[in-house]
């Protein structure tokens, strides 16, 4: 079997393939054969060294997979031979809040997704939905998980609301796909109008070029009569407009440790954050239950991801520099054949 293999900061430079033998598994663990990945912003933070987490050198990298179990080991009872799964990012966190103890992640900590087979703990794994291919199922790990967390775990938002979400990347667009399901009014800013227009065939009521108005708070409250977004996710910044735009009452979803551009990482004006009357709460990808959840709502509506482009596992630096390259829309995902 071969896997890939990352020297944290080196680039592409640093990441690497080598050949094993194939694993079996041991106590509680099951080995499954991979057939797809997702690959993220998250996958390049990694790869230049520039994460929150610490990274193991020579670690196999990426936190998304799912496929196929081929072996379970002793005492294992969740899954068997056969089952359709995917890993869950952080394989010890299995519900509640996020504690440190829970801290080891895929592709960071331990080894990763990017191998032809893998070892789990059976508590790591949970079924894919019937309804999507491999493919399909591989843009849920992290995105949807992420999502669904910032858009429930504060109290999902009810029919009617006004949902919030910043930018067109995958938990973006996953929000907007969940928030519609609950029944809420979406609003999403993007950055030009073919986005835009792909953003309102996937149920986005209102979009707000936030290029055109960097000052799209404003047309937030204009589109809520002045009373701003029930809840605000917020992926990509500048955090002091998503304080802008929030309703009193509401919440702020900060997503993600640092907000892009230069703009983004300004500093937040403390009376801008007490004048919103909100809630600002972190939110770091999800747990075993938040993955269940998803994969629920996503059967019930027969929900599927937006795929951007699909590459093989032997071009996995290609893949990595059209991500690089951004513009794209939807999931780049690497399928293993």
């Amino acid at each position: 079997m071969r896997s890939y293999h990352l020297e944290p900061g080196r680039g592409l430079d640093g990441l690497t393939t080598a050949d094993h033998d194939e694993p079996t598994p041991g106590r509680g663990q099951v080995v499954v054969r991979m057939r797809a990945n997702g690959l993220g912003f998250r996958d390049l933070q990694v790869l230049n060294g520039d994460y929150p987490l610490p990274i193991t050198p020579g670690i196999v990298p990426g936190c998304e997979g799912v496929g196929e179990v081929v072996a379970v080991g002793a005492d294992v009872t969740r899954v068997k031979q056969g089952d359709r799964v995917a890993a869950t990012v952080f394989p010890h966190w299995q519900d509640g809040p996020f504690l440190l103890e829970n801290a080891a992640q895929l592709g960071t900590m331990i080894n990763g997704m990017l191998t032809e087979y893998a070892v789990l703990g059976e508590d790591g794994v949970v079924p894919i939905p019937e309804h999507l291919s491999y493919e399909e199922a591989a843009a849920l790990p992290l995105a949807a998980v992420t999502a669904w967390n910032a858009l429930t775990s504060g109290g999902a938002p009810r029919p009617g609301d006004t949902v919030l979400t910043l930018g067109s990347g995958g938990v973006s667009l996953f929000t907007l796909m969940f928030a519609k399901a609950g029944g809420a009014r979406v609003i999403v800013t993007t950055s030009g109008p073919d986005k835009a227009a792909r953003l309102r065939e996937l149920g986005a009521d209102e979009v707000i070029d936030y290029r055109a108005n960097p000052s799209w708070s404003e047309e937030v409250r204009a589109l809520t009569n002045g009373r701003g977004a029930d809840r605000v996710v917020d992926p990509a910044g500048p955090l002091e407009e998503s304080l802008r735009s929030v309703a009193l009452g509401g919440e702020v979803a900060f997503v993600g440790y640092r907000l892009s551009g230069p703009a983004g990482a300004a500093p937040v004006d403390p009376g801008v954050l007490f004048g919103a009357g909100a809630v600002v709460r972190p939110v770091a990808t999800g747990s075993r239950a938040h993955f269940l959840q998803v994969n629920r709502v996503m059967s019930a509506h027969r929900l599927r991801p937006a795929i951007d482009r699909v590459f093989p596992f032997e071009d996995v630096h290609e893949a990595y520099r059209y991500s690089m390259a951004g513009g794209g829309f939807g999931k780049v995902v690497i399928t293993h054949g």
